[in-house]
């Protein structure tokens, strides 16, 4: 005879752990999931989805093909079901190559596609960056000369200047990127006039390198997962979370 356990049924008057939804649309090659949670909070749920494969490598023509806004709004529409309370595209070439215009119609695709709420991640930083008061920053990415150049391109439109910048010429395998190496670029492009260091690409991890570089450097670092997340949180009510991070020493919620 199988024994079974005594149940004890919990009190009718003790809810389940009530949660906000928040819906992640990434590029298909996304590897990061579990960085994108160091961020939030116990009671924020992240939905995530990614875009449909492609046989394409982080190059310009990749970063064209997921920035059109049908396809993040058809993206959008997976994780609408579980009624999250907002939207993020996870991606900042994807986010970028199309100047402001390109990045504002991808906050109406996803809006227009029914979510409450939508942000992207060079929206996300260029919030940042508001937020702090900065307008001079240095940039590192994993990326080929031309996108970091379109990095460039896109904050400039938006009256950033970027002082300095570098990147690792990647096209593939970016989530395996040593710390060590992005410590390094990271204070290479570290200059007197940079007011900040942006760490480009959601596909590179970079949690456990900020507090570190912080106080190295004694400026702000931001990095495109810390500010998309804080930024999708900060549309829900809920601030991120990590130590050590000058992004989230001053985060005030806000709900649209």
């Amino acid at each position: 005879m199988m024994l079974r356990p005594p149940t004890r049924p919990l009190p009718a008057s003790v809810p389940p752990l009530l949660q906000t939804g928040i819906g992640v649309v990434a590029p298909y090659d996304f590897a990061l999931d579990r960085e994108l949670w160091r961020w939030v909070p116990d009671d924020v749920t992240l939905h995530l989805t990614r875009t449909p494969y492609a046989p394409l490598a982080a190059t310009v023509e990749m970063a064209l093909h997921i920035s059109d806004p049908t396809l993040i709004a058809r993206s959008t529409t997976d994780v609408l079901p579980v009624s999250p309370l907002a939207v993020a595209y996870a991606c900042t070439f994807g986010s970028f190559v199309g100047g402001l215009a390109g990045e504002a119609a991808l906050v109406d695709a996803m809006v227009g596609a029914g979510a409450p709420a939508a942000v992207t991640t060079s929206g996300a930083l260029l919030m940042a960056l508001r937020h702090l008061g900065l307008n001079r920053i240095a940039t590192v990415t994993p990326y080929t000369n031309d996108l970091t150049a379109g990095l460039t391109t896109f904050l400039a439109e938006a009256d950033i200047e970027v002082v300095a910048t570098a990147g690792l010429g990647l096209i593939a395998q970016i989530w395996a990127v040593p710390y060590e190496t992005t410590v390094e670029l990271v204070r290479s492009v570290d200059t007197d006039d940079a007011e900040a260091v942006f760490i480009s690409c959601t596909n590179l991890p970079t949690y456990d390198v900020i507090a570190g570089l912080e106080a190295t450097i004694g400026k702000p670092v931001l990095t495109a997962n810390q500010v998309t997340i804080w930024s999708a949180l900060a549309l829900t009510g809920h601030l991120a979370t990590g130590p050590g991070q000058s992004l989230l020493a001053t985060q005030q919620p806000h709900k649209t």
